[in-house]
């Protein structure tokens, strides 16, 4: 044999090397062997060794089933080492194209100035993937670094621009909420983002911020929506018993307690036996094996990312998990009595009218929103005024039914409201419909129940749907954009709601060309946008109103808890800003369906225009569905003469097709009722 080419073996291997497949490994086993805090951007300079809380949040990043995962919290407790340490990860040992969004792109520069390059630097297994590190070279600037097998785009969040042209596997938003709401009137900067995932094999997103103000905050959105929710559970030092870190308050069973306004005396109430626990018996219980995440349903999440239900047994990982809950109070670099002085102060700068650092303490120490004074319904004082009328059955006094649906990814939510003279009005029927919208088994099952239910009059007459409103927004839009074109002259109307600064609750409408193949067609669906902000007003302050009349809103007593909750699930909060006082309602539950429901609604109502309609027009319409021979348990109403306008009536073409239909049918030896304005 001859002479061994020691060179040309170095090199069959560096070539060879890009066909190897790593022994998986997960982000924290990852970052534990080689992650390292640079003296740029970290107190200490060290090897970096993740804390209880960090690890299910970093199992959860470099797990592949999880497509999104998003952690609301407090500053400081190492969210963006995380994103750090994920982006060498997936460099080096996934190699995965990913992409890294900041709010401006200041915040871009100094990401990769204080915290990527250090990082690449002080990494040393960096340095097989990153050939151009420390040199002048296209491949390694501010906003791209490419490795070995894949790139990194580092970008700004501002412009619209940032969000196209890159094809990605993972993506990440820092500081999630410092970002414009609508980016370039593009759309929010989360789904801009998303998009260019899609496709991917593994593709992910991270979301990461400490909130700001509830009702305007990117993370609550993103939050909302999330498959699961996790809270991180410590075993209490006395009894075991699991339960959360929380703040609490002076009257609450649980939380932070301490004497006579002396930080020192901080102690944590155990829910559970009462026990008073001192940080330092937190810290001894404070370790990855003790301690976990957990749901509401009991779903629990361990630090290797492994889900189990109550009951124990594995579960295949949720789709998106939101962290939340974690605060400073977890940190072992925070002390307790720290905490608690910051919030004296705090609180005495806000009884004296200035609430700036109250609600720096809100958001940046807690991790929670921060609200304004806000109006919300309470669900239990609606709740005690229901009636005794039967769902499914018309009482007295409605004259006409409008259905309002809500569509989610594996069901439709069909409300049916009722009204009468003055827009009084009634909830008739509430019923969900299970499936998915883009399966023509669920449209059908829609049809049959809005255009051929009869609803029973208590005069002993029958009612139909006459018009109905849907919400187009959500992962359907386009099976019910085609739905809405196909039943137009139903008098279906496919709507989408526009806070802010919308003008009216109608608030116009615009041309949707779509087909099926989706090109462009000529007589396109109309999309109704709903002033929402107007409609919620509107409701809530019928709400107010306590006695039976013009206006006044009627429940069914056989209406579930659940409907109540979410009938009054969302809260009108105000901001200052400078335009002065910004004001928006915003949910405070994830399921609002009712609500949503009875806005499309009032929707319907302003669109048929109910409230200008005359006393003649309603007499009209009473005459037809309800006898004047009283009902055994309810009396018609009596039309007030004076109420009717002096100059001579003109026939409204919508009541003459109402009365034109019940006509035919009682000529017909049918029962009346109102079919729908055609």
């Amino acid at each position: 044999m001859g002479a061994v080419d020691l060179g040309l073996i170095d090199a069959l291997r560096r070539g060879l090397s890009a066909f190897c497949v790593p022994e998986p490994v997960t982000l924290e086993e990852w970052a534990r062997e080689h992650f390292y805090l640079s003296a740029e951007s970290s107190y200490v300079e060290q090897r970096w060794s993740p804390w209880w809380f960090q690890c299910a949040i970093m199992a959860c990043v470099s797990n592949d089933d999880i497509s999104e995962v998003i952690w609301r919290k407090p500053a400081r407790v190492g969210a963006t080492k995380i994103i750090l340490a994920s982006i060498l990860y997936n460099a080096q040992h996934k190699r995965r194209n990913q992409a890294l969004w900041q709010p401006t792109d200041d915040d871009r520069d100094e990401f990769v100035k204080t915290e990527l390059e250090p990082a690449l630097r002080d990494v040393p297994v960096m340095q097989s993937v990153f050939p151009a590190f420390l040199r002048r070279d296209k491949d390694n600037t501010l906003q791209a670094k490419k490795f070995l097998g894949s790139i990194l785009h580092l970008k700004g969040g501002k412009a619209a621009k940032n969000y196209r042209r890159i094809s990605i596997d993972t993506g990440y938003l820092d500081e999630y909420d410092a970002f414009d709401s609508n980016i370039e009137k593009e759309g929010d900067p989360g789904t801009l983002a998303a998009k260019r995932v899609e496709g991917a094999t593994f593709g992910k997103m991270v979301f990461a911020s400490t909130p700001k103000l509830k009702g305007f905050s990117n993370i609550e959105k993103r939050e909302r929506e999330a498959e699961m929710h996790v809270t991180p559970m410590i075993p209490c030092p006395e009894c075991g018993e699991f339960h959360a870190l929380t703040w609490g308050g002076k009257n609450e069973p649980n939380g932070f307690k301490w004497q006579n306004d002396d930080p020192k005396t901080v102690r944590h109430l155990c829910p559970h036996c009462g026990a008073l626990i001192d940080q330092a018996q937190y810290l001894a219980v404070a370790n990855p094996e003790n301690c976990h995440y957990q749901a509401e349903d009991g779903t629990t999440l361990d630090r290797r990312g492994v889900f189990r239900n109550a009951a124990g047994e594995i579960m295949r990982p949720p789709a998106s998990v939101a962290f939340a809950g974690v605060w400073s109070a977890y940190s072992p670099n925070v002390s307790w009595e720290s905490i608690v002085r910051d919030f004296i102060a705090a609180q005495r700068e806000a009884g004296e009218g200035k609430k700036e650092k109250l609600q720096a303490f809100v958001n940046t120490t807690l991790g929670e929103y921060w609200a304004e004074e806000y109006e919300k319904t309470d669900e239990n004082e609606l709740r005690a005024r229901a009636e005794p009328y039967p769902l499914g059955r018309v009482p007295m006094g409605c004259l006409l039914l409008l259905a309002s649906i809500d569509t989610q990814p594996n069901r439709l939510e069909i409300s049916v409201w009722g009204y009468g003279r003055g827009c009084e009005s009634w909830i008739i029927d509430h019923r969900v419909i299970f499936g998915n919208p883009d399966e023509d088994e669920v449209w059908a099952e829609v049809e049959e129940y809005l255009f051929e239910t009869d609803f029973p009059h208590a005069s002993g007459q029958r009612l139909r749907i006459a018009g109905a409103a849907i919400d187009t927004g959500g992962h359907n839009t386009h099976a019910v954009y085609a739905w809405s074109a196909k039943h137009q002259r139903r008098k279906v109307f496919a709507i989408k709601g526009r806070s802010g600064r919308e003008k009216a609750i109608r608030d116009g409408a615009s041309k949707v060309d779509i087909d099926w193949r989706g090109r462009l067609r000529k007589n396109g669906l109309l999309l109704w946008w709903v002033g929402t902000n107007h409609a919620k007003d509107l409701l809530h302050g019928r709400l107010q109103i306590s006695k039976p009349g013009p206006g006044y809103v009627h429940f069914s007593a056989e209406l579930s808890d659940e409907w109540f909750k979410q009938f009054t699930g969302e809260a009108r909060t105000t901001r200052r800003t400078m335009r002065g006082e910004e004001s928006v309602w915003t949910p405070t539950r994830k399921r609002i369906e009712a609500w949503d429901c009875g806005v499309y609604a009032v929707w319907l109502e302003a669109t048929f225009e109910l409230a200008k309609k005359s006393a003649k027009w309603w007499g009209d319409l009473e005459a037809k569905v309800q006898p004047a021979v009283a009902d055994l348990f309810e009396s018609p109403r009596q039309v007030d003469d004076a109420t009717a306008p002096s100059q001579p009536h003109q026939p409204d073409p919508l009541a003459a097709a109402v009365v034109a239909v019940a006509t035919r049918r009682r000529a017909a030896g049918r029962s009346n009722f109102v079919k729908g304005w055609k």
